[in-house]
C-alpha cells in the first residue's frame, strides 16, 4: 500500500502549467498553475520555449507542495501536451531548439511528399494514425535537418528526442531516465502500436535514429524518482499519459463503447474500443488508451484543432468580446436564423477532413449580422465539428461490433458556457454530461499513479465513484438541426483545398 495523503499531478498543457494536489477521493486539494508562453516564428508555426516549461513545472510543483509536505506524497503523475517536439543534450538536459508544438503546421510540405511516395497505408497499419503535420515524426524530421549538427550528434547517441512528458521525465530524475509511456509514443507517427515498438521503416524513410528514441513504459509503473534536489525529497513517479488519454482515465471510460470530449485549446474525442485496435475507414486516429502489465487497451481519437481558442481568437484579435465568459451571454442574444456559420480552420482543419490547406472563414454574413451572431457560430462550430467525429467513430466501431454509448462525457474550460453545452447537446441529439471535477486530465494522471502504489482502487471502483455535475438533454427539433448541420457542411465545403484527400 501507499504511503502519503496525496498524489501530485503535473499536467503540462498547451498554454499553461498547472500542479494539481489529489486527496484518496479524487478532491483536488491545492492547485498552482503559470502561463506558457506561445511563440509564432512564421504563419503557421508555433513553438515553446521547453526551458520556460521545465521552470514552469518546478514553480508549481514547490507551490502546492508548500502546502502539504513533500513527505504526504503517495506518488507523483504527468500529463502532457502530445506531439509537442522536444530534443536536448543528452548530457545537460539542455535544450537544443525550441519545442515545435502539436499545433504547428510548417512540415506540410513533407507530408504532402510522405502522400506521394505512398507512405498513408503504413503509416495508418502501424502506427493508428494519418499523414498530417500534427504528429511529432516530421517535426522530429524537420529538427533534423534544420537544426545545424544536430543530425550528426543525434547519429551519435548525443541528442534525446522526446514528446513533453519524456523530457519531464528526463529533468525531474536529473537525466537517469530517457522514457515515455505507450499513449504518447503512439502519437509520435513512429510507433507500431501493434507490436509497441518502434517502427523501422518510418525511421529510415525520415532520418531519425534509434538511438535518440526514448525506452517505452506502461502508463502505470515505474518511471523513478523525482531527484531530492528539486523538491527535498526522493518522490516516486509512477503514471504518464497523454492528456487526451489522461482525460478518458479520468472520465472514467473504462469499457469499450464509452466516449469522452475535452474542451480546451482545441477539442478532442476519446472513444474506448477495448483490446483490439480498430481499423478506420472515416480516418479517425486508431491509438492507444493506455497500457498497464503490458497489455494494451485502445480507442480512436478525432482532433478539432480549434475550441477554446477560436473564443480567444474572437476575444484577442477580433476584439467582440473582452473574456471568453462573455460569449454565452452574447450568444444567447444571437439570431437562431442568422445563417452565420464560423469555420476555425486557423491551422487547417482535423478529422475527419485532414485538409492542412484549408483555410478559415466567417460565411453567410448579412448586413443584420451582429458581433453576438459571430460569437454564437464560433461555438457552434464546436459543436458541429464534434458531431463529425461522433459521427465518423460510430461507423467505425459499428463494423467492429462495438456498441457506442448515446452520452458524451465532457470536461474542459468550455464545459463552463451553459450555452454552448446546450447547443452541443442540439446539435448531437444526445445527452452530453460534464465532469464533476473540471481538472479530468490531471485526475487522470493522479488515477494512473496513485493505482500504481495502491492508493486509489480498482477501475470498478473509480468507475462508481464518477458522477457528473451537470448533464444536457437536446431540446431542438430534428428538422432545425439537421438543417442547422447541412449549412455547416456546406460552409466547411467553401473552405476545402483543393489539394485535400
Amino acid at each position: 500500500m501507499s504511503k502519503g495523503s496525496y498524489v501530485l499531478a503535473i499536467d503540462q498543457g498547451t498554454t499553461s502549467t498547472r500542479a494539481i494536489l489529489f486527496d484518496e477521493g479524487g478532491k483536488a486539494t491545492a492547485t498552482a498553475q503559470v502561463p506558457l508562453t506561445q511563440i509564432y516564428p512564421a504563419p503557421g508555426q508555433v513553438e515553446h520555449d521547453a526551458d520556460e516549461i521545465w521552470r514552469a513545472v518546478l514553480q508549481v510543483c514547490r507551490e502546492v507542495l508548500a502546502e502539504a509536505g513533500a513527505g504526504n506524497i503517495a506518488a507523483v503523475g504527468i500529463t502532457n501536451q502530445r506531439e509537442t517536439t522536444v530534443v536536448w543534450e543528452r548530457a545537460t538536459g539542455k535544450p537544443l531548439a525550441n519545442a515545435i508544438v502539436w499545433q504547428d503546421r510548417r512540415t506540410a510540405p513533407l507530408c504532402a511528399a510522405l502522400e506521394r511516395e505512398g507512405w498513408g497505408a503504413h503509416v495508418a497499419e502501424t502506427t493508428g494514425l494519418v499523414i498530417d503535420p500534427y504528429f511529432s515524426a516530421t517535426k522530429l524530421a524537420w529538427l533534423l535537418a534544420n537544426v545545424p549538427s544536430l543530425a550528426e550528434r543525434a547519429a551519435s547517441g548525443e541528442v534525446c528526442f522526446g514528446t513533453i512528458d519524456s523530457f519531464l521525465l528526463f529533468k525531474l530524475t536529473a537525466g537517469r531516465l530517457h522514457a515515455t509511456d505507450a499513449t504518447n509514443a503512439a502519437r509520435t507517427k513512429l510507433f507500431d502500436i501493434r507490436s509497441g515498438t518502434w517502427d523501422a521503416r518510418l525511421m529510415d524513410r525520415l532520418g531519425v535514429p534509434l538511438v535518440m528514441l526514448p525506452e517505452v513504459r506502461d502508463s502505470q509503473g515505474d518511471f523513478g524518482l523525482v531527484a531530492e534536489e528539486h523538491f527535498g525529497a526522493a518522490l516516486p513517479i509512477r503514471g504518464v499519459a497523454g492528456d487526451q488519454q489522461a482525460a478518458a482515465y479520468g472520465q472514467a471510460c473504462f469499457a469499450p463503447g464509452m466516449l469522452k470530449a475535452t474542451y480546451g485549446t482545441g477539442c478532442f474525442v476519446v472513444a474506448n474500443t477495448g483490446a483490439e485496435k480498430v481499423a478506420s475507414a472515416t480516418r479517425m486516429l486508431s491509438t492507444i488508451l493506455h497500457q498497464r502489465e503490458g497489455r494494451r487497451t485502445y480507442a480512436l481519437e478525432g482532433a478539432i484543432f480549434m475550441a477554446g481558442a477560436t473564443i480567444q481568437w474572437l476575444r484577442d484579435s477580433l476584439g467582440v468580446i473582452a473574456t471568453a465568459a462573455e460569449s454565452e451571454a452574447l450568444a444567447e442574444r444571437a439570431d437562431p436564423k442568422s445563417g452565420v456559420y464560423l469555420v476555425p480552420a486557423f491551422q487547417g482543419l482535423g478529422a475527419p477532413f485532414w485538409d492542412a490547406g484549408a483555410k478559415a472563414a466567417i460565411v453567410g454574413l448579412s448586413r443584420a449580422a451582429s458581433k453576438a451572431d459571430i460569437v454564437a457560430a464560433g461555438l457552434e462550430a464546436v459543436a458541429f465539428q464534434t458531431r463529425d467525429l461522433l459521427t465518423a467513430m460510430r461507423q467505425d466501431m459499428a463494423v467492429s461490433g462495438i456498441a457506442a454509448a448515446h452520452a458524451l462525457r465532457v470536461d474542459g474550460g468550455m464545459t463552463a458556457n451553459a450555452w454552448a453545452m446546450q447547443r452541443l447537446a442540439d446539435i448531437l441529439g444526445e445527452t452530453v454530461e460534464v465532469a464533476a471535477t473540471p481538472e479530468t486530465t490531471a485526475l487522470g494522471a493522479a488515477y494512473h499513479a496513485g493505482q500504481a502504489v495502491g492508493f486509489y482502487g480498482h477501475d470498478a471502483a473509480l468507475a462508481r465513484a464518477w458522477a457528473p455535475s451537470r448533464v444536457y438533454a437536446p431540446k431542438m427539433t430534428e428538422a432545425e438541426r439537421e438543417a442547422r448541420y447541412d449549412g455547416w457542411l456546406e460552409a466547411v465545403s467553401r473552405v476545402r483545398s483543393e489539394a485535400a484527400p
